[in-house]
Formats: C-alpha cells, sequence, structure tokens
C-alpha cells in the first residue's frame, strides 16, 4: 500500500513497464555511474525563504568561491523558478571519507566578513532562509527527527524521520544572529552489481547534510586545511554581530554510507508526505460526494426536462389557448446575440486554450515524464504548450464568433491572442520590477523576458490567427430555434437569481472537490514543497470539468425557467464560481499559512494569486458555458416549435 502511495505519479503510466523497471527511466535523466575517487560535484542552486518568497542566487551572500565560478545554461522553468544553478569549492570524492577539511584556500587564516557583509548574513538569518545545494542533481535535504504521538513504551524505540529540504543558513538565539559554518554531508550510495572482474560502480541515491555552528576558537585548523572539530558538548556557535567585522573559518565534513535504495526509487525520500493518508481519505471523499450529487442532479435534471418537453409537446393536442410557461417561452430570445459578443469569445478561447495545456500538462507528469529530477522542466513545457495550444483556442473562439453574427474576425483574431496574455505579462512585468528592485534571483531576465515576448507574437499570435481564421470560416452552431426579430421583455427576478448568489452557489460543488488538493498545490508554491502527486491531480481535474458542467446545466435551466434569455455572459460569470472561493481561500492561507510581513513579499504573493484566480476563472467558466450551450441546443431541438 505505502508503495502505491509513493508511487502513485508513476503507477498508471508504467504498468506495463513493471517487469522491466531497470531498463526504464524518465527521459532526459540517466544516471550517472561513479567509481572510488571520481568526483562528485556539488552545486548551488539558490537561498530561498517561505517568508519573503524571494529567492537569492549562492554569491549573494559572502560564502567561499572556486577559483573560477561558472554557471549552468539553464532552460526556461529554471530561470522562471529563480534557479541559478552554480560551482562550489566542495572537494567531494566517491567513497572517500573526510573528517573536517577549511573551505576557503587559506589554511588557518580565518576569513573576514566587513560590517555590511555581516549585517547581510543576520538579514538573511532573521528572514529564515534555506541555502540549497546539489549532488548528481540530488537536492541536499536536512534530516528531522521526531517522536509520534505513539504510546508511551514505543516512544523510546520510534521515531519518525521527516526531510526538510535544503539546510537553515542560520539560527537566532534572542537578540542574537548565529550562521551555520560547518556542513557535515551524509552521502549514501548504492553499489551497483557488475561481473567480478570489473571495478565496483557506484550510485548517489541520498544527500543529507548536518549543519552546525562553531566557534573560530574551537575549530582548530592546520597547515594542510584539516580541522578538527570539538566535543558536541563543549563548542559554542558562531556568532554574527551585525554592529561589526566578525572572523569565522567555513568547513565541512563528507561521510559515505552504502544504502539498499534503488537509483529509480531515489527520490522518494523527498516525496514522501507526512500525510498521504489524509490525501487518500479526502481524495476518495471528493469523489463520492460529488458523484453522489451528480448524480441526484442528473436524475432531477432529466425527469424535469422530460416531463417538461412531454408536456409541451402534447400541448398542441389539448387546447391552444392554454398558458404557455418556463423555458419554452423564451425559445425566440435563447439564441439572441449577446452584448460584446468579441470579447466573450475571446476570453472563451483563451479558455480552451488554458483547458488544453492543463490537461497534457497533467497527464505528462501522471506518466512520469516530468518529474521533480528534470528542473524546470513543468513550467517549461506548460509555457510551450500554452503558446501551441493558440490554434484551438483560436478556432474555438472564431467559430463561436461566427456563431454570435460577429464580422470582423481579424479583430476578434487580435482579441483573442492578446487580452488575456496580455494582463497576465503586464501583471508579471509589473511584480518583476520590484523583484528586480530587491536583487533577487526570481527577477526574470531581461534576455528571457524578449524571449517570452517572441514566442508569444512569433508562435502563439499566429497560431491565434490561423485557428480563428478556419473557426471563422466553419460553418457556425446549428441553433435549432429561430431568433424573433423583438426581444421579449424579461419579467422581474427573484433575489437568488442575482448574478451574485448565483456564482455564490455554483462555486460550492466544484470548490469543494478540489479543495485539500489546492492546499497541497499552494504548499508546493509558496513553501518551496516538490509537487509531485500529478495522479491524484489528474483525478481531482477530471471531477472539476463533470462538477463545472452539472452546476452550470442547473443554472441555465433555472435562469430559463424564470424566462431570463441573457444566459451568455451569465453562465460565463457564474460557472467560474469557484475561483471566488480560491481567491478566500488563498487570503485564508495567507494569514493562517504564511509568515509574510512585509510589503513586497505580500504583494507577490497577492499578484501572482490574482493570476491564478484569473486562470482558473477562465478554465471554469469556459468548461460551464460549453456544457450550458450543448445543454440549450439539445432542450430546444427536443420541443416543437410552430
Amino acid at each position: 500500500f505505502s508503495f502505491l502511495q509513493e508511487r502513485l505519479g508513476y503507477v498508471l503510466g508504467l504498468l506495463l513497464l513493471l517487469h522491466s523497471t531497470d531498463s526504464f527511466y524518465v527521459p532526459g535523466v540517466a544516471p550517472i555511474n561513479f567509481h572510488r575517487n571520481d568526483p562528485v560535484e556539488i552545486k548551488a542552486v539558490k537561498l530561498t525563504s517561505s517568508r519573503t518568497q524571494l529567492p537569492y542566487e549562492y554569491y549573494s551572500l559572502p560564502f567561499c568561491q572556486p577559483s573560477k565560478i561558472t554557471y549552468k545554461a539553464e532552460n526556461l522553468g529554471e530561470v522562471l523558478r529563480g534557479d541559478r544553478i552554480v560551482n562550489t569549492p566542495f572537494q567531494v570524492s566517491m567513497n572517500v571519507e573526510k573528517k573536517c577539511e577549511v573551505l576557503c584556500n587559506f589554511p588557518n587564516k580565518p576569513v573576514t566578513l566587513t560590517v555590511e557583509q555581516s549585517k547581510l548574513i543576520a538579514e538573511r538569518i532573521r528572514e529564515d532562509y534555506y541555502v540549497h545545494l546539489i549532488a548528481d542533481n540530488l537536492p541536499v535535504a536536512t534530516r528531522l527527527e521526531f517522536y509520534s504521538n505513539r504510546e508511551e513504551e514505543e516512544k523510546k524505540k520510534e521515531k519518525d524521520v521527516q526531510f526538510e529540504h535544503g539546510y537553515r543558513l542560520g539560527f537566532m538565539d534572542g537578540n542574537k544572529f548565529y550562521l551555520h559554518n560547518h556542513l557535515s554531508f551524509i552521502l549514501y550510495y548504492h553499489r551497483e552489481d557488475v561481473e567480478e572482474s570489473q571495478e565496483h560502480t557506484y550510485r548517489v541515491v541520498r544527500f543529507e547534510v548536518i549543519p552546525q555552528s562553531i566557534k573560530l576558537e574551537d575549530l582548530k585548523a592546520d597547515e594542510k586545511s584539516m580541522c578538527t572539530l570539538p566535543e558536541a558538548t563543549g563548542s559554542a556557535p558562531q556568532e554574527i554581530d551585525p554592529s561589526k567585522e566578525n572572523q569565522l573559518l567555513f568547513t565541512y565534513s563528507v561521510h559515505w554510507e552504502e544504502s539498499d535504495i534503488k537509483w529509480a526509487s531515489r527520490w522518494d525520500t523527498y516525496l514522501t508526505m507526512s500525510d498521504v493518508q489524509i490525501h487518500w481519505f479526502s481524495i476518495i471523499n471528493s469523489v463520492v460526494v460529488v458523484f453522489f450529487l451528480s448524480g441526484i442532479l442528473s436524475m432531477i435534471i432529466i425527469r424535469t426536462l422530460r416531463k417538461d418537453i412531454a408536456n409541451y409537446n402534447k400541448e398542441d393536442d389539448i387546447e391552444d389557448t392554454m398558458e404557455e410557461s418556463g423555458w419554452k417561452l423564451v425559445h425566440g430570445d435563447v439564441f439572441r446575440p449577446p452584448q460584446y459578443p468579441m470579447i466573450l469569445s475571446s476570453l472563451l478561447g483563451s479558455g480552451i486554450q488554458l483547458f488544453c495545456m492543463i490537461l497534457i500538462v497533467i497527464f505528462v507528469a501522471m506518466l512520469g515524464m516530468l518529474s521533480p529530477s528534470s528542473r524546470g522542466a513543468l513550467m517549461t513545457t506548460a509555457c510551450f504548450l500554452f503558446m501551441f495550444m493558440g490554434v484551438f483556442g483560436g478556432f474555438f473562439a472564431g467559430r463561436l464568433y461566427r456563431t454570435l453574427k460577429g464580422h470582423r474576425w481579424k479583430k476578434g483574431a487580435f482579441c483573442t491572442a492578446t487580452l488575456y496574455p496580455g494582463v497576465v505579462f503586464g501583471i508579471c512585468f509589473v511584480l518583476n520590477c520590484f523583484i528586480w528592485g530587491k536583487h533577487s534571483s526570481g527577477a526574470v531576465p531581461f534576455p528571457t523576458m524578449v524571449a517570452l515576448l517572441c514566442m508569444w507574437f512569433g508562435i502563439s499570435l499566429p497560431l491565434v490567427y490561423l485557428g480563428y481564421y478556419f473557426g471563422f470560416r466553419k460553418q457556425p452552431y446549428d441553433n435549432p430555434v429561430r431568433t424573433n426579430q423583438i426581444p421579449r421583455q424579461i419579467p422581474e427576478q427573484r433575489w437568488y437569481m442575482n448574478k451574485f448568489v448565483g456564482i455564490l452557489m455554483a462555486g460550492i460543488l466544484p470548490f469543494g472537490a478540489m479543495f485539500i488538493e489546492l492546499f497541497f498545490i499552494f504548499s508546493a508554491i509558496w513553501e518551496n514543497q516538490f509537487y509531485y502527486l500529478f495522479g491524484f491531480l489528474f483525478l481531482v481535474f477530471i471531477i472539476l470539468v463533470v462538477s463545472c458542467s452539472q452546476i452550470s446545466i442547473v443554472m441555465v435551466y433555472f435562469q430559463l425557467c424564470a424566462e431570463d434569455y441573457r444566459w451568455w455572459w451569465r453562465t460565463f460569470l457564474v460557472s467560474g464560481g469557484s475561483a471566488f472561493y480560491v481567491l478566500i481561500y488563498a487570503v485564508f492561507y495567507f494569514v493562517n499559512k504564511l509568515d509574510i510581513v512585509e510589503f513586497i513579499p505580500s504583494l507577490l504573493y497577492f499578484g501572482y494569486t490574482a493570476l491564478m484566480v484569473l486562470s482558473f476563472w477562465l478554465l471554469t467558466g469556459t468548461i460551464g458555458f460549453y456544457a450550458a450551450y450543448m445543454f440549450v441546443r439539445k432542450i430546444y431541438a427536443a420541443v416543437k416549435i410552430d
């Protein structure tokens, strides 16, 4: 069962390959075999903090530097995440122990931090920064051991182990700052099976660190860069006083251990969650609740509709004088084009583009193609897919625009290609200016921004035009009833038919279905966790599509029964009601879970949340709109109209 929980992301796609699992690896990530004494390079990724949400590159702090600094060429996703992968002076060799070694080149001459540097380090410690290193593409983790709430007798025996990504830069005690200047690396290797005559090969399967703060006087260094660690009890930590210069030594030790973990499952340690049980129960709970409600809704709607249609079609036989009521009355107006058809079709086109992108990304990730080991792959794939899905967005928008009696297809195509992406780009650009001001590595560099603009205008825009052209030329959607010349008067509506009440009512079911998953996604984005449960996510996405469609159909049915035929915009707005709840949840998460106090981190949080809510509204609104449109066409095709 635990295997199933941990590997769910892979299970569905790889069932056929399980028997040959040894030969199957995630594309682009092949194992590296080391011999004894081979160098294992340790690189730095970035510094992060969930309190400031601003990543910084490793050498923004005065750490020891190698003679030549080289940055790794990065993909789009890594740049957008703020990763700046760079080499470090740590000398680690496969299966070679090191007791204690001084990091900077001067054997026993301590590093002197200026007042500015000391202030900066103290500031970063106060902001709770973590340092992220990688060895053979495995991120470093700090082991946390704690006793679970079990019986007293068992307590002594069993500890729960969890891992924290990266290691803390330092810690505070009262108003004093202490820096972790000694790192004890613990690397685990798996010995590969080889023939007797060959040399043993090893693979790195885990990378842990125990950070320590040790005062300069207690670290005894000699001419050969060796040092001796003090006894654990008698050592004092290395204080950083921000008001004066500080002297210290950066040291490290390396310890190797053999492990049974195979290379293929080396990421499991990082991905195990403390609450997978909760996850399972919540998903099953959502599935049951949603399908139960769906069943009830479908039964009610189908029975009511059958009755309606039977009555409407029977009425001819009885008396023509009988007063009609309900949705048949508005048959002459139900397909009357709404106001602003170009904007509506553009937004729906962007919604289709988002829908296709999200569906493909989740599906591919579920098959294990976008595992966390290929850094930034998820983000890169999402960006490129959004650009290429422009052809579908354009096609659906063009066809709908033609159906709504629109004529200016070129303007409509331009609107589709620029309205939503323009808003996203505008918000991101403003936020980026603030991040630039903070000199954070999270700021998108200017060349990347130019590249993104070129992708938008060079790939997405032409594809949207292409799709729009074909969509606009295609036969418009076939509406089963003719529209009258003179619009019918709409009776006064009850209070519960108000748009805002509709949004509140329609948003509950879809939001309830994906509420737990949202918590994990937020943790992944804002607290630097890994998110990998794409199997769960795919299931939740399917539930979301089903529940949005049904709620939308119910809402449009009630609206037409109340003889209000202005359903186009209303359905789009109301179906996206769950986005309103996502916004409320984001505010709740900010207040309760995050420890953000400064202005710029708060601005970043709410800026990105606004983008998420907008995209989610487009997505759910589009799903609901198309479900309602199909429903309306079906029911009016089923009644006889003179």
